[in-house]
This record gives structure tokens, C-alpha cells and sequence, in this order.
């Protein structure tokens, strides 16, 4: 299985998705990590102002720091090599980055409709 760590930049919590304005975005990201970890993918989030010395022992992402500083952040990592930088990545990345499934980025329901049109269209075929 495919390792991903994400180099948030400074939230006031480890999620982001917090206060009066949520970014949504990051509640996107937010809703597919805790989808993914039912799923056994676990995706590992550092936030810079949580854990700084995760940028800081990462020799990858410390030279992004010091050659882009934050604006470099979020930066995301897969099996130890960046795969982004500046945004997180879309659902259809995380499925290519990690090499999973379409259904595991969608909610129950989406999973089953997906399911099902994917059942139809074998039957078809199966009958012609």
C-alpha cells in the first residue's frame, strides 16, 4: 500500500475545518481522509503549527520551505517523493496517487450507485 503524507500549513486545528468560516477545501480533504481511513488507507496530515519539526526533519520538504517558504505548502508526498505542492490534491488524484479504488472517495451511497451502474454495464456486455 502506498504511503501519503500531507505538510498542511499552519491551521489552528489538525483538521482546519474549524471557526466561524470553513474552508471548503479542506472539508473536502477532511470528509475523504476519515473515508479513506475506514477503508484502511491512512494518510498521514502534519500541521506546521501543531508539528514544525516534521518539516523541519523531512530534508524534502525543509529545502521546499527554505526555497519557497510557505507559500509551498500544502505539500503532499507519496511513498517519500512529492506528488504536489501549493493545493491539495482532487479526489481523482488521491485515487491515482494511492492507487485505490473510485469508491473509496465517495460516500456509502455513491459506492453503491457506482456499484450497481458498474453491474449493469457487465450484464450488457455479458449479454451481446
Amino acid at each position: 500500500m502506498k504511503r501519503m503524507e500531507i505538510f498542511d500549513p499552519a491551521m489552528c486545528c489538525s483538521t482546519g475545518v474549524c471557526g466561524p468560516s470553513v474552508d471548503k477545501n479542506l472539508l473536502r480533504v477532511s470528509t475523504l481522509l476519515n473515508r479513506l481511513e475506514k477503508k484502511g488507507v491512512k494518510v498521514e496530515r502534519h500541521n506546521l503549527s501543531e508539528n514544525p519539526k516534521a518539516y523541519i526533519d523531512n530534508k524534502i520538504v525543509n529545502q521546499f520551505l527554505i526555497d519557497e517558504g510557505v507559500d509551498a505548502l500544502p505539500i503532499t508526498m507519496v511513498d517519500g517523493e512529492v506528488v504536489k505542492t501549493k493545493e491539495y490534491p482532487t479526489n481523482e488524484e488521491f485515487i491515482k496517487f494511492l492507487e485505490i479504488p473510485e469508491e473509496y472517495t465517495m460516500s456509502g451511497l455513491g459506492a453503491k450507485k457506482l456499484m450497481k451502474q458498474n453491474n449493469d454495464v457487465a450484464n450488457i456486455t455479458e449479454e451481446e
